[in-house]
């Protein structure tokens, strides 16, 4: 024997009423499931009861649904109503339209134009804004120098060294040559050589060895006193 029809209305009976909501409520809530799995559907349930108790189901989570709800229902109606959208398209031009405006104004008050309309207190922000925009450049300009200044510094230290290292190099080139004449004088007595000849050879050497190595150390000092 069947189940017999019953007529969808309001139960009057708080017991049954309450009763048939707890059961209607769970399996509205298992077919939810059910069509979230088999179906691979988003779905979102959501159920105040008389007493204000809420009960919800989502597959994925109630916020996100509902987000996903608005956003689809409010392009299909500017798809279904095309003057809605173009409405929109022209609010938006005409508040970009004001904040172009607001920051050309803006930008004429910071290069001293048409001040006449400002009061007190917006000539002092506007002053004040100059003052921070001054700050921030020189702090700006500032670091720029000291890395400059840092860089040249260390150039300096770099041709300090190298000059250094040439000293050193004519040093012992002169050492070399005094030990090859002393070596070339210890041998040419033999010879007929008269050691006032060997100095003068030497001398005139070691001038052409110290005036060739003195060229580099020369531009060095010309590059150091020019910088």
């Amino acid at each position: 024997m069947g189940r017999g029809k019953i007529v969808i209305q309001k139960i009057d009976d708080s017991t049954s009423r309450q009763v048939t909501f707890s059961k209607r409520r769970k399996g509205l809530i298992k077919k939810a499931k059910e069509l979230a799995i088999l179906c691979d559907a988003e779905v979102c349930l959501i159920i105040f009861s008389s007493t204000d108790k809420l009960y919800d189901f989502a597959s994925s989570s109630v916020k996100s649904t509902i987000e996903r709800f608005n956003t689809t229902k409010m392009e299909q109606q500017q798809l279904l109503n095309p003057a809605s959208e173009v409405k929109f398209w022209q609010r938006e031009a005409e508040t970009l339209r004001q904040e172009l405006h607001s920051l050309q104004e803006n930008h004429r008050h910071l290069t001293g134009e048409q001040l006449n309309g400002l009061s007190v207190k917006e000539l002092r922000n506007l002053e004040s804004q100059l003052e921070m925009s001054l700050r921030g450049i020189r702090m700006k300009r500032e670091h720029i120098l000291t890395n400059e200044i840092k860089e040249l510094t260390r150039k300096r230290s770099l041709l300090h060294h190298e000059n250094l290292e040439i000293s050193r190099k004519v040093q012992r080139i002169h050492q070399e040559n005094v030990e090859l004449y002393k070596q070339v004088y210890a041998t040419s007595n033999t010879n007929g050589l008269g050691h006032h000849e060997l100095v003068d050879g030497a001398n005139e050497s070691l001038v052409e060895v110290r005036l060739q190595l003195s060229q580099p150390e020369q531009s060095h000092y010309e590059t150091s006193s020019n910088s």
